[in-house]
């Protein structure tokens, strides 16, 4: 094992708790929230691990955290960042079997955005030697969700709805979808999105600025009869999707990309219809799903991404040290993920 130090550089947050708006995962200036400090290097407690940085991802998650606007509280002067992969250098009581091994992680109350992250030994997956770092480092967040909701898709029939469905989470449930021979629809922004999401798995693709998608979606949803709607944008565009969905539908929401809050015009269907609308959390879903099954669902991630059915597409890599200045500008690239870098 190598020496650790007594402190660490990591990005702060500046923030404490919650900030009371739904203003959205966007951000003009990182430095609104965060900034560079010089901490000591925690210590794992019972059932922890001390996690050497190798590379952290950047979620909307993250985004929603650091303005105050996700389901956990901040805590200032506290590292920022959730998900990553790094080395095992430490262990507490009881979390011995992880001692040197590389590991995907997420830090349970944020923490990532460090060269060292204290966070549970459940929360932590150890990695197949050929899972790259990029592929680690968003290992959970985005995989471990993607196989929990196309799970809950396939258990109402052969055809789910994805929205935002050109994000790293939305191609991984289009081709997941496609693989389990399932007929995902995705809704897509742009145009130019279509035909590689086709090639990607999807049955339909809708463009939501289309003026004629709400007849397109009626035609489809009447054809294939999508019971499952895994949304990430929550916006009003995602209610009359849902409101035009048959009998008994599901709309799941587990993000939310746009600010608009949507009215809810259809309140008869929740009573008459049997539709429901319900939430999603990954951290609820690891923490409750029973370890053989979490097994299962880590066991078929890593082969996906270790033969190439999966990949993580990075849009640029970040030096820890410059994530104040430099991560709304990496932001504004949306063909991937933003890598942060030790």
């Amino acid at each position: 094992m190598t020496d650790i130090p007594e402190t660490m550089y990591a990005v702060l947050q500046t923030g404490d708790g919650y900030s009371g708006k739904a203003t959205g995962p966007a951000i003009d200036d990182a430095a609104d929230w965060l900034e560079p400090g010089q901490i000591a290097v925690p210590t794992p407690g019972p059932g922890q691990v001390l996690i050497r940085l190798r590379m952290a991802s950047v979620n909307p998650s993250d985004l929603h955290f650091i303005k105050g606007e996700y389901g956990q509280p901040r805590v200032k002067g506290m590292p920022a960042g959730f998900e990553g992969c790094g080395d095992v250098v430490a262990v507490g009581k009881g979390a011995e079997r992880l001692v040197g091994q590389r590991v995907a992680f997420v830090a349970v109350n944020a923490g990532a955005w460090a060269e060292y992250v204290v966070t549970q030994a459940q929360m932590c997956i150890p990695l197949r030697p050929d899972i790259s770092d990029e592929d680690g480092s968003a290992q959970i967040v985005n995989p471990m969700t993607a196989m929990a909701m196309v799970d809950i898709a396939r258990s109402e029939g052969e055809a789910f709805i994805v929205s935002a469905a050109t994000s790293q989470l939305g191609k991984l449930m289009v081709s997941l979808g496609r693989d389990l021979g399932l007929k995902p629809i995705a809704l897509v922004r742009r145009a130019e999105a279509v035909e590689p999401l086709k090639a990607l798995g999807a049955a339909e693709v809708l463009v939501i600025s289309d003026p004629e998608m709400g007849q397109k979606f009626a035609a489809i949803s009447r054809a294939l009869k999508p019971r499952v709607f895994l949304d990430a944008v929550s916006d009003q565009t995602s209610e009359r999707i849902f409101t035009a969905m048959p009998n008994g539908a599901r709309w799941v929401s587990y993000g939310k990309l746009d600010a608009e809050l949507p009215v809810l015009t259809q309140m008869g269907q929740l009573i008459f219809m049997g539709k429901r609308i319900e939430g999603f959390w990954l951290t609820q879903w690891m923490m409750t799903t029973p370890p053989a099954d979490q097994a299962r669902v880590v066991a078929e991630v890593q082969a996906r991404f270790a033969d190439g059915r999966w990949k993580t597409d990075v849009s640029g890599y970040l030096p820890l040290r410059d994530v104040v200045s430099g991560l709304a500008g990496a932001l504004k690239k949306t063909d991937g993920k933003v890598m942060i870098t030790p």
